[in-house]
This record gives C-alpha cells, sequence and structure tokens, in this order.
C-alpha cells in the first residue's frame, strides 16, 4: 500500500532536519578551523557563510592572506568596522587549514543543493493542502518549512485529537504529570513528538520578536516570572493551539494583540500592579476613569 501525502511528507521532512542538522555541524568545523589559524572571523560576522563570509573562505582557501586585500571582499553593510575586520583576518592559514575549509565548503554546499531538492519534493506532495500551508503560515514565526513540518507531523484532520489541549500534550509541550501528596515533583516537559517540538520552539524564539502582536507579549510576560525557556516552550504550546483551531476551522491566524492577556484579566493585573506600588512604598488612590 503506498503511502498518503502526510506519511510522504512526514518522511521528507525529517530527512530535511537531518540535513540542516548536518549543514550546522559542517559550520561548526568551518568556525573550528578558523580559530585554529587564529582568524576570528565569528567575531566580526553574524553569519559565517554570508555573501562576506563567503568571499573570504574562498579567499582564504585560493591562497590569500593580505588582511588587507581580505577587507575589501567585505559586501554590504557590516556592523564591524575595517580595522576590526583587519584584526580579525589577521592570523596564520596553513595547506591543512585550507584542505578542512574546502573540504566542508563542498559538503555544505551539496546539502544544500540536498535540502532544495527534497523541498521541490515537498511542494509537490502537499500541493493538495496549499490552502492550509499558507493559513498555518499565517502565524507569526511559523516559515514555509515549519509549516511543511507542521502539516507533516499533526496531519490536516483535526478529529484526531479531542482538542488543541490534547495536541499540545501529544506534541510533549506542556508539563509532566509528576506529583504525589500534591506536591509536584517536576516540571520537565512531557514525552512528545521531538521534529514538531524542536521546530515550533524555533519559530517561538522568531515569534517572539514581532513587535506589538499577542505572542510576543505572552513571552514576555512569562520570562519575569519563570525565566525565558519556559517562556518560550508556552509561546510554542500557543502556537500549536493556533494551528489546531486553524485546521479545524479553515480559518487564518487572527492575533488577539499584546494588551489582550490584561483585558482578560483586567482585575488580577490592577491588584499586582497595585501591589507592586505599595511594596515600593508608594501609596495608592484607585479612581475609575470618567
Amino acid at each position: 500500500m503506498p503511502p498518503t501525502p502526510i506519511q510522504e511528507a512526514r518522511d521528507l521532512t525529517r530527512t530535511r532536519t537531518q540535513l540542516s542538522r548536518e549543514i550546522a555541524q559542517h559550520t561548526q568545523r568551518i568556525q573550528k578551523t578558523l580559530e585554529q589559524a587564529n582568524i576570528k572571523l565569528t567575531e566580526v560576522l553574524t553569519h559565517v557563510l554570508g555573501a562576506t563570509g563567503r568571499a573570504i573562505l574562498e579567499a582564504l582557501i585560493a591562497g590569500q592572506t593580505d588582511p588587507d586585500g581580505l577587507v575589501e571582499l567585505r559586501r554590504g553593510k557590516l556592523k564591524a568596522s575595517k580595522d576590526e575586520l583587519r584584526d580579525a583576518l589577521d592570523g596564520r592559514v596553513r595547506d591543512h587549514h585550507r584542505f578542512l575549509l574546502r573540504l566542508h565548503l563542498d559538503q555544505i554546499d551539496a546539502l544544500e543543493k540536498a535540502v532544495q531538492t527534497v523541498e521541490r519534493r515537498l511542494e509537490v506532495v502537499l500541493s493538495p493542502f496549499r490552502s492550509q500551508l499558507d493559513r498555518l503560515m499565517s502565524i507569526p514565526g511559523v516559515s514555509r518549512a515549519t509549516a511543511f513540518i507542521l502539516l507533516a507531523e499533526i496531519g490536516a484532520d483535526m478529529s484526531h485529537f479531542p482538542s488543541s489541549a490534547h495536541l499540545v500534550s501529544w506534541a510533549g509541550l506542556c508539563p509532566r504529570s509528576d506529583q504525589s501528596a500534591g506536591k509536584h515533583r517536576s516540571t520537565r516537559l512531557r514525552a512528545g513528538d521531538t521534529w514538531l517540538k524542536t521546530a515550533l520552539v524555533q519559530s517561538a524564539w522568531a515569534a517572539s520578536r514581532k513587535k506589538e502582536s499577542y505572542l510576543r507579549a505572552q513571552y514576555y510576560r512569562l520570562k519575569a516570572r519563570r525565566g525565558g525557556k519556559k517562556a518560550v516552550v508556552a509561546v510554542a504550546a500557543s502556537m500549536l493551539t493556533a494551528a489546531y483551531y486553524i485546521l479545524l476551522r479553515d480559518v487564518r491566524y487572527r492575533d488577539l494583540g499584546p494588551t489582550f492577556p490584561d483585558r482578560q484579566h483586567k482585575d488580577a493585573t490592577a491588584r499586582r500592579l497595585i501591589a507592586r506600588l505599595r511594596n515600593l512604598g508608594l501609596q495608592v488612590e484607585i479612581k475609575s476613569a470618567a
């Protein structure tokens, strides 16, 4: 029996994730090789494999070592000045460093081509679900690659899950039930779909940077009390909840806005803010707005 489009997409997205991890590993090896040659490229470039980084790496492999000449290979705008870039490129690149840099760059090029091939196949396999993909991408932080993973891992039919809470639990984005005598012994996440969980947490970091959004407000509200890691997991759970209703109701994402939590819990928010002011030694007098 041939696999369904969702089953084939699941195999493809997992393969794509593994290929992307290999690219990251080779990138780290390039950074390690540069450090061994006393080339501090990672301190002045955000992306070692960006336009400037690529041009400098190719020049180093070709045998160019003059920092002044390498500085002229910069592309676009960089935060680092020419002097900072020149100091970072003042190293000793030997033949075995060039060999390793060439080896890892070739591996990265081959892996990137493989990723592109997988993505083209995914477009074909999931063509019947193009509208669902577009709706999932309306969630802040969800790229097309993440939308592929969401659809491949949970499917398009939400009737398999009695509620959004069941889906969040299945994905492992909620604390495990570990308590005794009324005391919680652990708040670690429960086991779940690691492929989906990893993709959503990465997307949640991106969503937390979108200004004037509910997800960003949720992240900073929880970060103050629970820390950044737990806050981003909560954002990922909210994104998965949104995906559940998007697929269930065939609708696009509707942002609740950054002030939604305060509007929803107006009295509790007021009490919390009053208590903070009183702890600072201030006397508070409450009057209703006109």
